[in-house]
């Protein structure tokens, strides 16, 4: 499932579905679907400054992804169709914790063409297991708005188990929202080597 491509990053093949941590590269296609899905997402995002949607504001992240990826403190993961080269959605891990925790957190977006084809459920399962078995991780966390039923849903199938709710726990949409948090643990971990 894990392949190599340049510069070491993973390429994991799901199904007929392409996983892959961004590039600098990736600048207009990002852009292009977040300026699709801009409406699409706002319920469920924190409020984005213009930049967020300009390929200048992108060229800028991306070459401080670039950074995050190298220095393993974040990985950014575009899901890619066979049939195109557009991104139909994004997997990142962030604030990733070694020694002793292992454990990090999970967030995820899915192009409004793409839903309801099982999509995020795969990839992210894939993405989890990377984590797991390549960057040896324990713990990978997740929350969801409690109305968000969509979430619940991929999360409870991507083996997520709930673990409480957390009142005003991140400002979406220029609001304070409760979330419902969830982890998913890795039952053969193994510690990385020193």
């Amino acid at each position: 499932m894990f392949h190599s491509i340049i510069n070491r990053s993973p390429a994991i093949m799901v199904d007929d579905l392409k996983v892959r941590l961004i590039t600098t590269s990736d600048a207009p296609l990002i852009t292009a679907y977040y300026q699709r899905n801009r409406a699409f997402l706002q319920p469920w995002e924190p409020l984005r400054e213009e930049a967020f949607f300009t390929q200048a504001g992108w060229d800028k992240r991306l070459g401080q992804l670039t950074e995050l990826h190298k220095h393993k403190l974040a990985y950014y993961f575009v899901i890619v169709k066979p049939d195109s080269d557009d991104i139909c959605g994004v997997i990142n891990f962030s604030n990733l914790v070694r020694h002793p925790f292992f454990a990090c957190h999970v967030g995820y977006s899915l192009d409004e063409r793409c839903q309801g084809q099982g999509i995020m459920r795969r990839t992210l399962e894939a993405t989890v297991e990377w984590m797991f078995e390549q960057q040896h991780f324990h713990r990978i966390m997740a929350a969801y708005m409690p109305r968000n039923q969509k979430s619940a849903a991929v999360l409870g199938a991507a083996g997520f188990e709930k673990e409480g709710k957390a009142k005003d726990y991140l400002l979406i949409n220029g609001r304070w929202e409760d979330h419902i948090l969830t982890a998913r643990t890795n039952p053969d971990w193994i510690p990385p080597r020193q």
